[in-house]
């Protein structure tokens, strides 16, 4: 029983209709899913990916109009990537932040991959990794966008960086529990602090990587906007789904119970540093109320709530995605 990586990362926006914007027009990313928010159905969960919404592409949102800023510190998942094919994608990335206004830094060693920092409007810190031929978890099939070719398309979710004030009790529970490894370390970027360590699940590679900054000079962060609100990872199957729920109680983990979310199947838990994790299933995918072709242009609800569609559509705001 082995975690395949990556499943998706849910983060929180302020405004849908710029998130969009961005996601969809910027980075070429498919919107393969407009639904609510299952906890709170007057909200919007806008969810973006490769062509096909292929486990382990999925960056979601939650629409919260007013929310006020999220402020750095510990006990946070600090930065996302998104993986590419090459350096020379990462040189079109710049360029194109260049042209659009978008805030970035320069291309720099992370792990011994190129990289790219960047912001989006929210101001969630995101990061570009080069994949150049490197093996591991196969990246996603890209979303064709009228000006970004093919080779330089978004391909799926990178490593995410976990910021603690101390990474034992962290790292415990990913390798005692989750079963993740240790697979190396690299220097800091933001000064003379400890270095960072890599720890890699199923074939391993940038799709299957959490990286752990330890940082006891912060204080603890403060989620709003343009914060990263839980990672998933990847479950094959309902079988081992229901293995880990086992392990959870095992280990005495609080957790959420099994939560069916009609697209996978979830486990909801935290570490002890507080980040929440997910443990998602890969089937049966967003595919499964709408056609492959269509996915993502109307609001789809999940079977337990279409009934109360009409109720839910007349509290949620209008939301122009255009």
């Amino acid at each position: 029983m082995e975690l395949l990586g990556l499943h998706h990362v849910s983060i929180l926006t302020g405004k849908a209709e710029r998130n969009y914007q961005f996601f969809t027009k910027i980075l070429g990313m498919r919107l393969v899913k407009k639904t609510v928010n299952q906890d709170n159905t007057e909200s919007y969960h806008l969810f973006y990916a490769d062509a096909e919404g292929t486990p382990g592409t999925e960056v979601t949102f939650f629409d919260i109009p007013g929310l006020g800023h999220s402020y750095r510190g510990t006990s946070d998942i600090s930065t996302v990537s998104l993986r590419v094919k090459s350096t020379d994608s990462l040189n079109f990335w710049k360029d194109r932040f260049e042209q659009f206004g978008i805030q970035h830094g320069e291309i720099e060693k992370r792990a011994n991959r190129d990289s790219l920092a960047f912001q989006d409007f929210d101001g969630t810190r995101l990061i570009l990794v080069a994949d150049n031929g490197e093996h591991g978890v196969r990246g996603g099939i890209p979303w064709q966008w009228e000006d970004i070719p093919s080779e330089h398309a978004i391909i799926g979710l990178g490593p995410v960086t976990l910021t603690v004030g101390i990474a034992e009790p962290t790292v415990g529970v990913l390798t005692e529990v989750m079963g993740f490894r240790y697979v190396g370390s690299y220097p800091s970027l933001e000064g003379d602090f400890p270095d960072i360590a890599v720890y890699a699940t199923g074939e391993g590679g940038s799709g299957a990587e959490v990286h752990i900054e330890t940082r006891p000079d912060l204080p603890r962060a403060r989620l709003g906007r343009g914060g990263v609100h839980h990672v998933a990872f990847r479950v094959p199957n309902e079988e081992e789904y229901n293995q880990w729920a086992e392990v959870l109680k095992d280990n005495h983990l609080p957790n959420s119970g099994k939560v069916e979310r009609y697209y996978f199947k979830a486990l909801y838990f935290r570490e002890p540093n507080g980040i929440l994790f997910e443990l998602s299933t890969d089937t049966p995918g967003f595919a499964t109320d709408e056609p492959m072709e269509t996915m993502g242009q109307k609001l789809a609800l999940p079977d337990f709530l279409e009934p109360r569609r009409k109720e839910i559509e007349e509290k949620l705001r209008p939301l122009d995605l255009k």
